[in-house]
């Protein structure tokens, strides 16, 4: 006994309906790789500074060779700006536009594309070089009247004279 009160499918409704699917998933694909192809241009804050990013032992981080430290809420930005962690980049040099917290810890950074990294930005230091692409002095073959003075003391404070 049939139960059904629906008449059996017609193999060509069937054989339409695979069809339908077919051009609608071939056409999604298509214009999803277009969609996919174009790339957003990031704004980024005007302080933002510039700088070479190589995460040493999180939080712990060097900025243009100088150490720094990430924030406790750092957020850093990958090149499709999503949220990476700061464990997965450890070691690897990174050109970065970033921000400081009032505390001067790293708070916000961005990882540029290569494209990115070419735009000059308006507050960019001139001290910083060329994206880290500069390298440190020999400092190995410099005579040592030469070298350069680091911590040198400040002038000694006058005696203090007796009240009279």
């Amino acid at each position: 006994m049939n139960r059904c009160a629906f008449p059996a499918p017609d193999p060509r409704s069937a054989l339409f309906f695979v069809a339908n699917l077919l051009v609608l998933t071939l056409a999604i694909g298509l214009f999803s790789s277009k969609l996919a192809a174009q790339t957003v241009q990031r704004q980024f804050p005007p302080a933002a500074l510039r700088a070479t990013l190589v995460v040493t032992q999180p939080p712990e981080v060097l900025l243009n060779r100088s150490p720094a430290r990430l924030s406790p809420g750092a957020r850093i930005r990958g090149t499709n700006n999503l949220l990476v962690l700061s464990g997965t980049l450890v070691g690897q040099e990174l050109a970065v536009n970033y921000l400081l917290d009032p505390q001067g810890f790293v708070h916000q950074v961005w990882i540029l594309t290569a494209e990115e990294a070419a735009l000059k930005r308006p507050n960019m230091r001139e001290s910083f070089g060329t994206m880290g692409d500069d390298k440190p002095p020999d400092l190995a073959n410099t005579p040592y009247k030469q070298l350069p003075r680091f911590g040198a003391q400040p002038a000694p404070l006058p005696a203090p004279t007796p009240n009279q």
